[in-house]
């Protein structure tokens, strides 16, 4: 899973490279502009296949980093200025891209739920691997960590979860509602 994070993150510095003086940094471009087209070219780079990913906090730092390293070149500032990251994105009005992978991956989760039997990534959730783990910690599996995400985000014990995902209408609300964690950005 590091090294699929390490290509997306790298796919994203080479999406920043390539328009870093034709748009980034250009004074003659809108801020507006630049945060669209970090809306629809940057972030989508950044995040492609988020739903799966189980965030440490060592990938947690290295999105946030990726992030933080195109909002303040939009911003017009460096690392030296010494701003904090959430002034920079408050003041450019940008929503926290962890946030955003979070939200993607309990929508998933509520998907996963509500898939008919039959259905691959369905039957694949709901399996019971065999066979022996390497030695060392068990490395955390995708269900475990979207479950503490769940409990710890929205209050949903695991054993209630299934049961309030299937309600769309009430996971949908759930989702849209997701605070923001306290002490990121």
């Amino acid at each position: 899973m590091d090294r699929e994070i390490d290509r997306r993150i790298g796919a994203a510095a080479a999406v920043m490279r390539s328009m870093y003086r034709s748009v980034v940094v250009k004074k003659e471009l809108s801020r507006k502009a630049k945060l669209s087209i970090y809306q629809s070219i940057y972030a989508p780079t950044l995040t492609y296949g988020h739903e799966l990913w189980v965030m440490t906090k060592r990938v947690r730092s290295r999105i946030q980093a990726a992030e933080m390293s195109f909002l303040r070149r939009v911003a017009g500032r460096s690392l030296r200025d010494r701003v904090r990251s959430s002034v920079t994105r408050e003041e450019l009005g940008v929503e926290l891209l962890l946030l955003h992978i979070e939200r993607g991956q309990l929508r998933w989760l509520g998907h996963l739920f509500r898939m008919p039997p039959g259905r691959l990534p369905g039957e694949v959730f709901r399996a019971c691997p065999t066979g022996k783990r390497p030695w060392g910690r068990p490395r955390t599996c995708w269900r475990d960590y979207v479950f503490r995400l769940a409990w710890e985000r929205l209050g949903i014990p695991p054993e209630e979860l299934e049961e309030v995902a299937r309600e769309r209408e009430v996971w949908a609300s759930l989702l849209r509602l997701l605070p923001p964690r306290s002490g990121s950005g």
